[in-house]
């Protein structure tokens, strides 16, 4: 599994100090890191990616949100970034099925745009996604059916937990369509203080390593919050994806 790390995570020492951060990740090993806030954070990525020798395959934006998602996609390009994802949408979008099937809509009239580009869309979840409240289906999976063949899916395993789905059934049930996932541990009430490194939590990372190892996922470390050294509980994390290959 090729691994990446969502620089979210580190977002405080980012701020303050763009070149070492990205420097100390890639001295824990790290070739890839996903970034988030894309335009905001464009000028900072051309500067320091290629100089420290780290590629960003995948990257979080507001895509839907973009006033221009040619030039939103065009900068990805320029970077080298193959995927753009949507981090997030309003959770009432997630009750009902038209609504659902509108977002659908929504990215893939992105995926299009992307396209001329060279760049894929993808969409990330949070739990509301995946909570299995239609008929047993999940929104993840009412959006997936919903989806044109051009756009992908990165699932949060984690939230896909705390949402009340399984995580390794649900990679199963979307298929194809999953392309990343984000692998980080912690408590299934979904506090974000108390995640820990992969393997210190309550979810069952190991399998949903093996599944995303089987299926070709990019793995991308991610936390939300920690209470300890970030960078730590990185390498504490790489150490476990190490232990499993």
């Amino acid at each position: 599994m090729q691994i990446s790390v969502q620089l979210y995570s580190v977002r405080e020492a980012l701020a303050a100090d763009p070149a070492g951060t990205l420097a100390r990740l890639r001295d824990l090993g790290l070739t890839r890191v996903e970034p988030f806030g894309l335009a905001e954070h464009a000028d900072m990525l051309r500067e320091h990616l290629g100089a420290l020798g780290l590629s960003a395959p995948t990257t979080h934006a507001d895509v839907l949100g973009a006033e221009d998602q040619r030039a939103l996609f065009a900068t990805a390009a320029e970077l080298g970034i193959g995927t753009v994802i949507q981090p997030h949408r309003d959770p009432a979008l997630w009750t009902q099925e038209a609504d659902i099937r509108r977002t659908a809509e929504l990215l893939d009239a992105a995926a299009e745009v992307g396209r001329s580009e060279g760049v894929a869309v993808g969409y990330h979840n949070h739990g509301f996604e995946a909570e299995p409240v239609f008929a047993d289906r999940t929104g993840l999976e009412v959006l997936d059916k919903a989806l044109g063949a051009d756009v992908v899916l990165e699932v949060d395993t984690y939230w896909a937990a705390v949402g009340g789905s399984d995580p390794v059934a649900l990679l199963a049930a979307l298929g194809d369509r999953v392309r990343a996932v984000h692998l980080k541990d912690g408590p299934r009430d979904g506090r974000k203080d108390a995640q820990q490194p992969l393997g210190g939590g309550e979810i069952d990372v190991d399998a949903i390593i093996a599944a995303s190892q089987e299926a070709g996922h990019l793995g991308v470390i991610e936390f939300d919050d920690y209470a300890g050294d970030i960078f730590e509980g990185i390498a504490a994390s790489l150490a476990h994806l190490d232990e499993g290959r």
